[in-house]
């Protein structure tokens, strides 16, 4: 009976933990989210003033942002998939309760939740974790190595003008408008300072003086 209620009491552990991680990794992934989209909106800023090598450095930082979202989607799906297990284990305890007895379901319960399986299923569980931690944090290295590295600069364009695309940022179109928009203010202003149906200086004024230079 002892043993019975210990391996309950593991399951109960082992559930609220993986609810509680389960829920940190959602906020994680919100506050992510987030952030996401306010470095979509500066990355649309930045092009809009034609910084080109601004743009590309805010891109960048998306794609690492967005690789971090992905890796954590990885750890939720994992623990789902733990969590589903473990509910595996009250619901095959409930069917065996109420078709053998309370006997008879207490035996069942103790083989499948005996402490030292239990603890082991849990030893195992945070073993995977720690190899999914460290995966994680290869991936993120790797990815830092290929958006730094001089030699992959050219994957390196190819990675952001995806997320530029993706986006809808048009880099070149914007330093073009850019290039040709204060020309045709100047000109605008020009135009406006200098109308072409009459000029601000007198002809006939501008003569006379002439003139008297002439004499002098």
């Amino acid at each position: 009976m002892c043993n019975n209620l210990e391996g309950v009491h593991l399951v109960k552990v082992r559930h609220k933990a993986e609810k509680i991680e389960r829920h940190g990794i959602e906020r994680e992934i919100a506050s992510l989210q987030m952030e996401e989209r306010k470095l979509v909106a500066e990355i649309k800023k930045t092009a809009k003033t034609g910084n080109e090598a601004a743009t590309k450095i805010l891109a960048r930082q998306l794609v690492r942002l967005r690789q971090q979202i992905t890796n954590l989607q990885g750890s939720r799906a994992q623990i789902r998939g733990v969590a589903t297990h473990t509910q595996a284990l009250y619901a095959s305890t409930s069917i065996s309760t109420g078709m053998k007895g309370a006997t008879k379901a207490m035996t069942a319960m103790n083989k499948q939740m005996e402490p030292a399986k239990q603890t082991k299923m849990i030893k195992e569980f945070q073993k995977e974790a720690q190899q999914l931690d460290l995966t994680i944090e290869m991936m993120s290295e790797a990815i830092d190595e290929t958006l730094d590295k001089d030699e992959a600069e050219e994957e390196t364009d190819e990675l952001t003008n995806q997320v530029l695309d993706e986006i809808g940022v048009d880099i070149a179109s914007q330093i073009k408008q850019l290039s040709s928009a204060p020309k045709g203010r100047i000109a605008s202003k020009k135009a406006r300072k200098c109308p072409s149906s009459a000029t601000s200086i007198d002809v006939e004024d501008l003569e006379k003086r002439m003139a008297s230079l002439r004499r002098i």
